[in-house]
């Protein structure tokens, strides 16, 4: 079987999804391995490629051989006795080099359902970082809300003292601590879809639902991005697997021609004779031994003439199928590479307006120190530095995720 092919593409997919994310996914590469080894999914298809590996042997089989046995109950009589039974056997042969098609017929059939198993890990590779990613969005944006809420804790104190001397209302307590209430219960939200996400993620694993993932606490983007063109998409499996149809159905056809053909049969048959005892005479009782060859023609041939139609459409079909999912490809290459630049620009954008509003923030801290302090200006400026924060967030796993798309389809 060649897959030696197939193979390297899967290990190079794999090595670069991990690579990609640098020293980040150490973690998610142990997942992705542990989801591989323990998915039934997969397990389904190894099975489904061992039966068509099998076929390859069941390929090689020729016509059962016939044996007949009679007694003459009413005995014929010939000139050196009478005939008392016949014995016989018979065996067809097919034409030249069918076995060998049948062969290349079921190793091109097994090789297609080999790619449906490279295509079911590459797609379970994919599934669980796309998880993995969502999980590190929940957990960097819970990180986010507890430095928020530490930060609100501290302006809250500095508000009691402003209260105590007189230059704050107890409304601006109450604010502080209404906004405070409000990201706890953000943050206990995101607990339970860290729940959710990761009975997920534990399912695709195949333990229990309820087991601990962990996932990096940081993530920066790549200096650069990785150049790409539509023509990487050529080596998908998915593509590369209509490829494989399309040769199946073309083996198909040469065995089809080779079952159109005659059979060719040769036997013996064996007739046990009586010495007759009226008369002496040569060769008296000589038993009667008789080759045989036949041969089968396929005079109504109007099956395998449809048949050869029938390939010929299905040829034009499996074309068409993939011409159809490069169109698809194409289109999902295109919108997870704009979806990823985007992400990028979000993220830069998102750093600038983080900056201005620490700076923001510092100039607060500074009136305060020469004693005036407006906490209306604190909450915008706590509310704006948040929103960045977790667009941050959010532009990080939305290119990594995208990222992972990317590498699902061109590598």
């Amino acid at each position: 079987m060649k897959k030696d092919k197939t193979n390297i593409q899967f290990v190079l997919f794999f090595g670069i999804c991990l690579s990609a994310f640098n020293s980040y996914s150490q973690d998610l590469n142990t997942y992705i391995d542990e989801a591989i080894s323990n998915s039934p999914e997969i397990k389904k298809f190894e099975l489904r490629y061992d039966i068509s590996t099998e076929k390859v042997n069941e390929a090689n089989w020729i016509p059962n051989t016939e044996f007949s046995a009679g007694y003459f109950v009413s005995t014929p009589e010939t000139r050196v006795g009478a005939q008392r039974a016949r014995i016989g056997f018979k065996q067809m042969l097919p034409w030249f080099g069918t076995i060998t098609a049948r062969k290349n017929y079921a190793t091109s059939m097994a090789e297609a359902d080999y790619l449906e198993v490279t295509i079911a890990k590459r797609k379970l590779v994919l599934s669980v970082s796309q998880f993995y990613y969502l999980l590190y969005e929940i957990r960097a944006k819970q990180g986010v809300l507890d430095q928020n809420i530490e930060l609100l804790q501290t302006y809250e104190r500095l508000a009691l003292t402003s209260v105590e001397v007189g230059k704050a209302s107890a409304v601006d307590v109450l604010r502080l601590q209404i906004r405070q209430n409000e990201l706890q219960q953000e943050k206990e939200v995101l607990q339970q879809q860290n729940k959710g996400i990761q009975a997920a993620m534990n399912s695709l694993l195949n333990r229990e639902y309820n087991k601990e993932v962990i996932v990096v606490d940081s993530l920066q983007l790549p200096l650069e991005d990785r150049q790409l063109s539509f023509e990487a998409l050529t080596v998908n499996p998915e593509l590369l697997k209509f490829d494989k149809l399309y040769e199946s159905v073309a083996q198909s056809e040469l065995l089809n021609l080779r079952e159109a053909q005659p059979m060719f049969g040769f036997g013996v048959d064996y007739i046990p004779v009586s010495e007759r005892i009226d008369m002496n005479m040569p060769d008296n009782g000589k038993d009667i031994v008789m080759p045989m060859v036949s041969i089968s023609i396929p005079i109504f041939n109007n099956r395998y003439k449809s048949i050869t139609k029938q390939n010929d459409l299905r040829q034009q079909e499996i074309t068409s199928q993939k011409d159809e999912r490069l169109n698809g490809l194409k289109t999902e290459l295109a919108k997870a590479i704009s979806q990823r630049n985007q992400s990028r620009i979000k993220f830069e954008t998102q750093s600038k307006n983080l900056q201005q509003a620490k700076d923001a923030e510092e100039i607060l801290i500074k009136n305060y120190e020469t004693g005036t302090i407006d906490f209306n200006d604190v909450l915008d400026i706590q509310e704006l530095q948040l929103k960045f924060q977790t667009n941050q967030i959010e532009s990080i796993k939305t290119y990594y995720q995208q990222s992972t798309i990317i590498n699902y389809l061109t590598i």
